[in-house]
């Protein structure tokens, strides 16, 4: 295998998404990768083809990357989304009845 050959490959398996090792360790897209690599019959247009998803893959984790950046509600349910919001634009919500101590009777 070539060097360009090894440091495709390399950069396809650092590229694929996580997986849990069970007591196989290696996924059936790993062998078949393995295979594709090691054959004599590995020649120029699987290579190239091999170097467009090794970019797909990439696009994809920069992708995934930038919707976590920009929408960092994403995660959040609706209150708490609601309150970042409004401390955005400097205001804090009021508390409610009931929760945080609020509400209740003073004790003097």
């Amino acid at each position: 295998m070539s060097t360009q050959a090894k440091t495709l490959y390399r950069s396809l398996l650092r590229n694929l998404p996580p997986r849990k090792i069970l007591s196989n360790p290696r996924a059936p897209l790993h062998q078949s990768l393995r295979e594709t690599f090691e054959s004599p019959a590995a020649n120029e247009n699987a290579l190239a083809q091999l170097k467009q998803y090794d970019a797909y893959l990439k696009a994809q984790q920069q992708y995934v990357e930038l919707i976590e950046r920009y929408n960092p509600g994403m995660g959040m349910d609706e209150e708490e989304r609601v309150r970042l919001s409004a401390r955005r634009v400097g205001m804090n919500l009021p508390k409610e009845f009931g929760k945080e101590g609020g509400g209740g009777e003073k004790k003097e």
